[in-house]
């Protein structure tokens, strides 16, 4: 009598447990598909949303840098890379720059800025930053406000006009602020300028480089409808107003017609032989020298 009750109780408890698994199966099998698409509808907006950041920061951020592809990268349920490869344009001569790895979750996006921040070279006799990937020198601003730089403030436009056949990229920083106008009458027309320097942190650069932003925008097509798509891409990137830099340049230029706004150095290319009408000019401050490339019989410079 005893056995045949155990018997019962064991056979009660088998069918439990495999009800118990059925029920599981059936709860994993239909949470598994709303699970992939709850997590596939989160990865897709944090990936939306950091490929925005991307561009926006290649808009207001990285002088004479063009984003050539960006592109998804080991994507899954829960975030994956988007990689950027970038170029620049040397008058028509494109030099590579270093491609930027970002990463997107279900929290948030991170930006790849240990590529976006140059490295530095030190010497006893020399100091440069220089893009990590491709170790090409970086072309510096100098901002009007600031009056110590570590190195002191550099004017290279003597070394580079006398380099042969080649040509170059070179950040030119004012004595003061000037209108677009103002500039156009100073640039000889056998240089192209590609992009506007408009602010930067004011901070003590007397110690090292802060790796502190400069903002700016390509200038090269229609420079008031850039500027507006500028002052626009500014208010987006900095929605929640983080940013005291660009928050102050708003406030101060938002209202300004583009004719009356200053502007506090330019990003000119050209051949390099064409740079030395600029020598000894008084309205530049520095001016400093960035990638540059080699003549080729097959390709024609744009100027």
């Amino acid at each position: 009598m005893e056995t045949s009750l155990k018997d019962s109780l064991q056979k009660a408890k088998l069918k439990q447990l495999l009800k118990t698994v059925i029920i599981a199966i059936i709860v994993v099998l239909v949470l598994l598909p709303i699970l992939y698409k709850t997590g596939n509808y989160f990865a897709a907006k944090s990936s939306t949303r950091l490929h925005e950041q991307l561009f926006l920061h290649n808009a207001i951020a990285e002088p004479n840098i063009q984003i050539d592809s960006q592109v998804i990268s080991n994507s899954s349920m829960f975030g994956g890379n988007i990689v950027t490869n970038r170029s620049k344009n040397i008058n028509g001569y494109l030099v590579q720059w270093s491609t930027l790895t970002s990463s997107y979750d279900w929290l948030g996006t991170r930006i790849d800025h240990n590529e976006l921040i140059p490295g530095s070279y030190w010497s006893d006799t020399e100091f440069y930053e220089y893009d990590k990937q491709t170790k090409n020198k970086v072309a510096t601003f100098y901002h009007p406000s600031i009056q110590e730089y570590h190195n002191g403030v550099q004017n290279e436009l003597g070394e580079i006009s006398q380099m042969e056949n080649h040509v170059a990229e070179v950040a030119i920083s004012f004595d003061q602020p000037y209108t677009l106008q103002e500039i156009q009458a100073r640039i000889p027309d056998n240089l192209n300028i590609v992009w506007l320097y408009m602010a930067s942190p004011v901070v003590d650069e007397s110690k090292g480089p802060t790796g502190m932003q400069v903002y700016g925008f390509d200038s090269s097509d229609s420079p008031k409808e850039a500027y507006d798509s500028f002052i626009a891409a500014l208010e987006k990137y900095d929605e929640h107003g983080y940013n005291e830099t660009i928050q102050e340049f708003l406030n101060l230029n938002k209202n300004k017609p583009f004719d009356e706004v200053k502007i506090l150095g330019a990003m000119l290319t050209g051949q390099t032989e064409n740079f030395k009408a600029l020598e000894n000019q008084e309205f530049i401050r520095g001016a400093s020298v960035g990638a540059t490339a080699q003549i080729v019989p097959y390709i024609k410079p744009d100027k």
